[in-house]
């Protein structure tokens, strides 16, 4: 069951692993603010969340697809088909929108200085499904320098497929007992992360809005709940 940020023992754990876009990158503003002006010029503007569900549904679609894509094929793939069900078809230029606005997402605002405070006491890592190049322009703006960077692309799977975090854990190298795992996504972390024995922290992003946005809606329930990374700090380093 869901219980407290308290229940969880800071003592117990060496490595904090993180999703990347939606937890720690407000990628459903940076999502919608490329796909805006796109629907936009050809006369179909939605909403921010029809849009964000549009997104989440189709992107799980394309990622599932054989034989694996990198994730700048896949947001091609995503801007595409969106053209499809709404009934136009996207230029070059707009195919390319999404992965080439991912570098510039912004950081939710407690980020920087929540990955400072907790690289005090713990090894931190990314588990994100993203290619290489990609995440580089993310990990400038993060300024952290994490210990472990796992990705889609070295994987050639994405989550929620088992597959990424037991690649993640054999390739940090600890036993998954010392390993806490926190992230936005009910659908891509905390139950396939939840499923390979890690306890999980979820980071309600979306708190009071209705829906899941650009995650598929999923039932899964994180060992606890922060409202943001701050509240994780405050429990995790001791002053």
């Amino acid at each position: 069951m869901t219980g407290s940020i308290l229940s969880i023992d800071p003592a117990r754990f060496e490595v904090l692993t993180f999703d990347c876009y939606g937890t720690l990158i407000d990628w459903e503003a940076g999502i919608y603010d490329a796909l805006r002006p796109i629907l936009i010029a050809h006369g179909t503007p939605l909403e921010k969340e029809a849009v964000l569900e549009l997104y989440a549904g189709i992107e799980v679609e394309v990622e599932r697809r054989e034989p694996f894509r990198n994730y700048r094929a896949v947001l091609e793939e995503a801007v595409e088909e969106i053209g499809t069900s709404l009934g136009w078809e996207p230029t070059s230029t707009e195919r390319r929108a999404l992965w080439a606005s991912l570098p510039n997402w912004p950081p939710f605002p407690d980020v920087a200085g929540a990955l400072r405070a907790l690289k005090q006491a713990y090894r931190l890592a990314v588990v994100s499904n993203v290619d290489d190049d990609l995440f580089a322009g993310t990990s400038r703006q993060l300024n952290i320098g994490f210990d472990w960077v796992v990705t889609a692309q070295r994987v050639r799977a994405y989550k929620p497929d088992l597959l990424v975090f037991e690649y993640a854990l054999e390739t940090i190298g600890v036993d998954k007992q010392a390993v806490l795992h926190v992230a936005q996504s009910l659908f891509h972390d905390i139950a396939p992360a939840r499923q390979c024995g890690l306890t999980t922290v979820w980071v309600d992003r979306r708190r009071g809005r209705k829906g899941s946005g650009a995650t598929p809606p999923a039932h899964a329930l994180p060992h606890c709940v922060v409202p943001d990374l701050n509240t994780l700090v405050s429990h995790m380093v001791q002053t």
